[in-house]
């Protein structure tokens, strides 16, 4: 009995290691460990908590990219702006976004929609569509980004708010943050989460 007994705290035991099996990025909310911190570094810091992304006096842009790369993974975050902003989570080679704000091409809010490049940069298969109704102005939203195979799934203060499928972004990358170039923007991120899956 107490053999099976101790069999059984092992198994209980191995079972949670394995449901940590692809945890890897847990931010600690403190500092930029765990990120390529541009250098010089006027855009990216953190306070009580929250990572701060914002332009400097050149409106030059920024990205902020993990150390890791990932290819499956599952992004949850949360996110706070407030006026014209130009943002998003970049993903995988070649690149590709999920964008948080009005975009700098189309002039129009497209949050939780696919950013493509070329003659259709945002393809209706790829937008989302409901996304005014998901968003909370000038709070936060909680945004989750699962890439699985050739497709992307995006979920806004946990409604579906997008799907979309491509083949062209096949390779692992590190996953971004974005400051757009071009204009004076802010935005703040907590709580970010990325895990790797099967």
């Amino acid at each position: 009995m107490k053999m099976l007994k101790a069999l059984g705290i092992g198994l209980v035991c191995v079972a949670s290691q394995l449901s940590l099996v692809g945890a890897e990025f847990v931010w600690n909310g403190k500092d930029l460990t765990g990120w390529k911190v541009p250098n010089p570094n006027p855009f990216w810091k953190v306070e009580n908590g929250v990572l701060i992304g914002e332009n400097d006096a050149s409106n030059a842009g920024s990205m902020l990219y993990t150390e890791s790369d990932y290819k499956d993974f599952v992004i949850e975050a949360d996110a706070r702006w407030s006026g014209e902003i130009d943002s998003g989570f970049m993903f995988r080679k070649p690149e590709g976004q999920m964008q948080i704000g009005i975009s700098r091409s189309q002039k129009i809010d497209l949050t939780g929609s696919f950013y493509v490049g070329g003659k259709d940069p945002y393809p209706m298969s790829g937008r989302a569509l409901n996304a005014n109704k998901l968003v909370k102005s000038n709070d936060w939203n909680h945004f989750k980004l699962q890439a699985r195979g050739d497709t992307y799934t995006v979920w806004i203060n946990g409604e579906k708010a997008s799907e979309y499928t491509n083949p062209k972004y096949n390779q692992p990358g590190p996953i971004g943050l974005q400051i757009h170039r071009g204009l004076p923007m802010k935005i703040e991120f907590r709580k970010i989460r990325i895990k790797s899956i099967d």
